[in-house]
């Protein structure tokens, strides 16, 4: 995935430890999900990258699952992942790995907010060229995902430009979705980061 080649130039570029990108703790992560049975989608950053051609860098990777209930903690601790903190939308963890915590992958668990339990039932199993098999949120529950998140007004207004970018890239790699009431909450959406932008 171009994703993993870009963690790769990223690491390099800020003199990081040149292994630590999103591919191993996506394998492990994959892998301690499946073993625990617990139903899951990938979501955000690495969500987008999957459902579009240009190339899309993040820094972290973003999980749902139907409750918070559902993440499987003693297992995750045992494969070498640390619990960092609990926010009230997100179930936080960095991946294994030698360098400082601070510096390794973010995992981050979503769960019982609007859409997440759609998004866990629907998603779709994608096979990546190296084997890596990952359950994937659909591009439609990601742009709706994706636009509940740029429309909090409490997020920084560059991370909600950002989700928007993300739906405008989605809407040009599956343009069936497209509707005249989705592009009316874009525009909605988009002034009112715009507002907060320059306002804040």
């Amino acid at each position: 995935m171009i994703g993993f080649a870009l963690d790769r130039l990223w690491c390099e570029t800020m003199g990081l430890i040149a292994d630590d990108s999103k591919e191993r703790p996506l394998r492990l992560m994959a892998n301690v999900l499946e073993r625990a049975g617990v139903p899951y989608a990938l979501i955000g950053g690495v969500a987008v990258q999957l459902h579009t051609v240009e190339p899309r860098s993040t820094l972290d990777i973003d999980v749902a699952v139907p409750r918070f209930d559902d993440v499987p903690r003693e297992a995750l601790l045992a494969a070498g992942f640390e619990y960092t903190c609990r926010h009230a939308h997100s179930d936080n963890w960095r991946a294994p790995g030698d360098g400082p915590l601070a510096t390794r992958v973010a995992v981050q668990f979503f769960a019982e907010d609007v859409g997440i339990a759609e998004a866990v039932a629907r998603a779709k199993s994608m096979v990546l060229a190296d084997g890596l098999l990952l359950r994937v949120a659909t591009a439609e529950d990601l742009i709706t995902l994706k636009l509940s998140a740029a429309g909090e007004p409490q997020r920084r207004a560059s991370k909600r430009e950002h989700d928007l970018a993300d739906v405008l890239a989605l809407l040009e790699e599956h343009p069936q979705l497209r509707t005249p009431q989705l592009a009316a909450r874009v525009r909605e959406i988009r002034d009112r980061i715009l507002d907060a932008g320059f306002d804040g």
